[in-house]
């Protein structure tokens, strides 16, 4: 068994699917497609390190375990940890861990070979803190929760919270530091509220991650959510964690909207999508263009759901502060 100081990458991270629920977790974006070294902010008091630390964590049955990496790696690049088994939870609990690291944003999958402890699962995301206690306090004072209160993993510690709208991520930092290379697009976190919790979670999050709102588009085209002809509200975040995307919507969502928590930017969506439709990852939503961009909805064996999109020039800039 190869312990999880071995793995590759030191992240630790989830991400949900319709599967089972997920463990601890490290993941925000930004929306501009550039490389990471030119698009992160530098708030001088946050507690992130950066969005190369992030990880979307997947859980799924271990007979999916292995296609689903290997479809990842097909569709993105990039090479995956040898699988282990570990505890990453306060309490006992088992499960397999495999890490995947690629270009576009780094995976963390899990194959529970015992019952999930609660609330382990529901966060979808997390982020590596430059120090657990400020952070903590930092989250607190922005009005977030801590639901499960700080622990010792085997390399480090973690935490939970739960933001207004109940938003839930793992923040993690280890006993010995990480490093780990700029990342050559950086993915976003894709965050579905409804239009009571949104303002609530944009004014928490923005405080604790010392970001900005880049854009608060309240006539956006919904097309981007599957419903075409009518419109919503989007909001775009930067922050040294990475971007975020908080989709506001009244919850009428067709098929796959509100189930991808990650978008992943390419430079090549057409190629892309050929590597993933080759690698047995399905297509569950067509390539649309809105708003400088177009995109794509992936499924990925076992059950992931990710957004997948490319910007042309005039959406590169679109959102620069």
């Amino acid at each position: 068994m190869q312990s999880k100081e071995a793995m590759l990458p030191l992240v630790s991270n989830r991400l949900k699917v319709p599967a089972p629920p997920t463990c601890i977790a490290v993941a925000l974006a930004i929306a501009l497609l550039a490389p990471a070294a030119q698009t992160q902010p530098t708030a001088a008091k946050s507690v992130a390190v950066g969005p190369q630390y992030d990880t979307t964590h997947v859980y799924v049955s271990t007979a999916d375990m292995n296609a689903l990496v290997s479809s990842f790696i097909a569709t993105f690049g990039g090479a995956a940890s040898p699988p282990g088994v570990t505890n990453i939870a306060p309490v006992p609990s088992s499960t397999a861990f495999q890490a995947v690291r690629t270009p576009a944003g780094l995976l963390s999958v899990f194959a529970f070979q015992t019952p999930i402890p609660y609330p382990f699962g529901e966060e979808r995301t997390g982020y590596l803190v430059t120090d657990m206690d400020q952070a903590i306090k930092a989250a607190r004072d922005a009005g977030a929760d801590v639901i499960v209160a700080p622990f010792k993993d085997p390399i480090g510690m973690d935490a939970i919270l739960e933001w207004p709208g109940g938003v839930k991520m793992q923040l993690y930092w280890h006993f010995k530091a990480s490093t780990s290379p700029p990342l050559d697009t950086i993915p976003e976190n894709r965050v579905y509220l409804s239009s009571d919790r949104a303002d609530a979670f944009v004014h928490s999050f923005v405080g604790f991650s010392g970001g900005q709102v880049l854009s608060d588009d309240k006539m956006a085209d919904a097309a981007e959510i599957g419903r075409v002809g009518e419109t919503y509200r989007r909001i775009r975040i930067t922050s040294l964690f990475g971007s975020m995307m908080v989709l506001v919507t009244d919850g009428h969502l067709p098929y796959p909207f509100g189930y991808e928590t990650t978008g992943y930017a390419v430079r090549d969506l057409e190629a892309t999508l050929k590597k993933a439709s080759e690698a047995d990852v399905k297509i569950v939503f067509p390539p649309h263009s809105s708003a400088g961009r177009t995109f794509a909805i992936m499924e990925f064996p076992g059950g992931y759901i990710a957004e997948i999109h490319t910007l042309t020039a005039a959406g590169a800039h679109a959102d620069a502060p």
